[in-house]
């Protein structure tokens, strides 16, 4: 690491402790003073500001969770007045409304500093230009790359995704050295550039790559297509401020997480009792400092564990390994975070469509994504409609959940019926370790 400009001052993990208790002390606080839906929890869970005296105290807090965020809409837990809001950023729910989720000028400060940290620690530097193949809009993804690249000082190239004629032309004409992206885009672009014969023409060292799991095969093929580049996974999710919440450092022993702005803990899913260092769980997590929206003890439902000991980086800053699945059922594909009862919702708008389906998720002899819908024809339809149906599930899914998966209509009672919860999805997308 050739700089240090964005890593705390504190060089002792006593002062990071320190640290975390003035935030936790001042979050609880905030939340009681600003929100009146935190208020409400913690008056229901008997808590008073005033009980926070140590870290361990953050055990006698309620959990936050997506519910709760979804019963707020389109403002949830909202600690500020509105005239300090300068942005909202979304994701998907799971029931069609989005979790919004709002920014003080302070919260967007702190996101991109804390995302300039992440950058600096994977060794990018003002002289890479780094060329952001992720989303825009409502998403936290290229706003918060590009924050974080203009903070560091290096040169952005805000593509977006998609467009591959413009990406593998950014590539080669404007010398990108640093690729943002998610692992299938980044397998994409690698795949791109050999097919296209720009092998010795791209200049790409690094790839910083979020939003989806990979597996070490895939990490070692996109690193092998783009010439040995070197790959660093980065974390976050929108209610968390965003991406770039935590990286590999260049000794890529698991993922370094920004304990001063963030608490993690990792709990029994089934019990939410807390798991000592090294088991995997749910990883929980509380802001610090965060004004708009604070997280107290929220539920990722992302399955994680924390390593023990100091890295051999050294580091000051905690690790946790990288994501290795969900506790609830939503799955990421192509960077969608997509819910079964998203597709549900679509499927019962759909005259002709019953009411059972499969979602198939894998890789192909390419190594990309694809998703497949097995979706039943309702008991009275005949089968001359299935083309029809066939179109109308693709179209509307494309519209509703922002993915192209293939379609398939099979006949009423071919899909397996259980008494307990039906199994929709299987996802064979990773065969080898993740880890």
């Amino acid at each position: 690491m050739t700089s240090q400009k964005f890593m705390p001052d504190f060089k002792t993990e006593a002062e990071l402790k320190a640290r975390q208790l003035k935030g936790l002390k001042w979050t609880v606080a905030h939340a009681w003073n600003g929100s009146p839906a935190y208020r409400a929890k913690f008056d229901a869970a008997g808590v008073v500001p005033e009980d926070i005296q140590t870290l361990e105290d953050i055990r006698k807090l309620p959990f936050t969770t997506a519910e709760d965020l979804r019963a707020g809409y389109p403002f949830p837990l909202r600690a500020v007045p509105y005239e300090k809001v300068v942005r909202i950023h979304s994701s998907s729910g799971t029931t069609g409304k989005r979790k919004n989720l709002c920014y003080t000028q302070k919260d967007v400060d702190d996101w991109s500093h804390f995302f300039a940290r992440a950058f600096e620690m994977a060794g990018v530097t003002p002289e890479d230009r780094v060329q952001i193949a992720v989303g825009y809009g409502v998403w936290t993804a290229g706003v918060g790359f590009q924050l974080a690249c203009e903070k560091l000082g290096a040169m952005a190239l805000p593509v977006g995704p998609g467009n591959v004629d413009m990406q593998c032309q950014f590539l080669e004409d404007l010398g990108a050295t640093v690729l943002c992206c998610t692992a299938s885009m980044g397998l994409l672009m690698a795949e791109e550039v050999r097919r296209r014969g720009l092998t010795d023409r791209v200049r790409i060292k690094k790839v910083i790559y979020g939003s989806e799991r990979s597996s070490v095969s895939m990490r070692e093929k996109i690193s092998e297509l783009f010439g040995g580049a070197e790959l660093f996974d980065i974390t976050g999710l929108t209610e968390l401020y965003g991406p770039g919440a935590g990286i590999e450092c260049p000794h890529h022993d698991c993922i370094h997480y920004w304990a001063d702005y963030y608490i993690t803990e990792i709990v029994d899913p089934d019990t939410l009792e807390p798991l000592p260092d090294g088991e995997w769980g749910e990883m929980v997590v509380t802001t610090l400092c965060k004004e708009a929206v604070p997280l107290i003890r929220y539920r990722t439902h992302d399955i994680t564990r924390i390593i023990p000991g100091p890295c051999t980086c050294g580091s000051i800053m905690p690790r946790h390994s990288r994501i290795r699945g969900r506790t609830d059922d939503m799955f990421i594909f192509r960077a969608v975070n997509i819910y079964p009862s998203s597709i549900d919702a679509v499927l019962s708008g759909i005259p002709g469509v019953g009411s059972e389906y499969q979602i198939h998720l894998a890789r192909d002899a390419s190594e990309r994504g694809v998703m497949r819908l097995i979706v039943e024809r309702a008991e009275n339809t005949p089968p001359d409609q299935t083309d029809e149906l066939v179109r109308e599930v693709l179209g509307r899914v494309k519209k509703k959940i922002l993915v192209t998966p293939t379609v398939e209509i099979v006949d009423y009672g071919t899909l397996p019926r259980t008494g307990r919860k039906s199994k929709r999805i299987f996802d064979t997308r990773i065969q080898d370790p993740i880890i």
